[in-house]
């Protein structure tokens, strides 16, 4: 394993690696926060509005899926459901465990929203969706915007698990140049600059548009 830098090696693996990120590190991202983001606003709606049993049944499998490894849940998926492709798989997964860490985030949102907007609501007899859509939810997601935007890094982050499934994602594309030339130094310092790239702009974006939300109410 050698450590000087030679930029022929560089130019040659890059297109290597933007071709994993593009293909699956960016897919798997962008899909599965888009999951999650939803699918957790739904699993905090319904906690707050089905009875007290059915609360503790969600709760329960919320907090199941929090607390398991997701390298787990990513082996369970795969060897269980055989006719999901790898890529598929890893949406799924990546898409429910994150949507269990974005419905407690949510939850706290809309815990935090006064007691005074919802007696509001109940003596105009607004209905409960224009309730929840013109309502609480703005209101929640003014003080969910940052948390919600590091579990979307945290998600980027996370994607080199997927190789335990067999998918080359950004990581494993770095390390399997580096094992076919035995040169990593490279392979893997652009991996890290790839990452950075992607991660930055994207707590920039989550930064600005806290600052648009704080100011439109």
């Amino acid at each position: 394993m050698t450590f000087d830098w030679n930029w022929n090696t560089a130019w040659d693996v890059l297109p290597i690696l933007l071709a994993a990120f593009l293909q699956v590190t960016l897919v798997v991202t962008v899909v599965s926060t888009a999951i999650a983001a939803v699918l957790g606003l739904i699993i905090a709606m319904l906690r707050r509005s089905v009875p007290k049993p059915v609360d503790a049944v969600l709760k329960f499998a919320v907090d199941f899926i929090r607390m398991t490894p997701i390298v787990v849940q990513l082996l369970l998926v795969f060897y269980t459901f055989t006719n999901l492709d790898a890529i598929t798989c890893g949406i799924i997964v990546f898409g429910i465990h994150y949507s269990t860490y974005m419905a407690e985030v949510y939850r706290a949102g809309i815990d935090a929203v006064p007691a005074g907007q919802w007696e509001a609501t109940t003596a105009l007899s607004m209905p409960k969706g224009r309730t929840w859509s013109a309502v609480i939810i703005p209101q929640a997601l003014r003080a969910t915007v940052p948390a919600l935007g590091n579990y979307a890094i945290s998600m980027f982050k996370d994607t080199p698990f997927l190789i335990i499934i067999g998918l080359v994602e950004l990581v494993q594309a770095g390390l399997v140049y580096g094992g076919n030339t035995f040169r990593y130094t490279e392979a893997l310092t652009l991996v890290g600059i790839i990452f950075l790239a992607a991660s930055y702009p994207t707590s920039l974006l989550i930064g600005r548009l806290e600052k648009r939300l704080a100011f439109s109410y």
